[in-house]
């Protein structure tokens, strides 16, 4: 896991705000969400009460994309990652051995 994303976990988890080069979190006001900005675009929001992950693609399918995407899964909801095979992405659900179509703004609801 690359540093900026170790970082910008640790924001999440602190829920704080943080910015650093093309990563931005920003967590409400009152602390209940924290949502992640990947070159302005927005890739994920995190529901602290809940503990839940929302994960879109940002219009950009991109290989940095996909690292956040991965690093904000394997901090917030082990057992699920972000892969892709001739040019389309899936979600693994490694936890029930499943392979889901990607869905830009699909929830992740289980593991924490």
């Amino acid at each position: 896991m690359r540093l900026i994303e170790e970082q910008m976990n640790s924001a999440i988890r602190g829920q704080r705000n943080f910015r650093k080069d093309n990563t931005e979190v920003v967590t409400t006001d009152n602390g209940l969400e924290s949502v992640v900005y990947l070159h302005g675009n927005m890739i994920a929001v995190y529901f602290h009460d809940s503990r839940e992950l929302q994960i879109f693609d940002g219009g950009w399918q991109s290989n940095t994309t996909k690292s956040r995407l991965n690093a904000l899964l394997d901090e917030l909801k082990p057992g699920f990652g972000v892969f892709q095979k001739n040019w389309v992405w899936f979600l693994s659900d490694r936890l029930n051995d499943m392979i889901h179509p990607f869905q830009s703004g699909g929830m992740i609801t289980s593991a924490s």
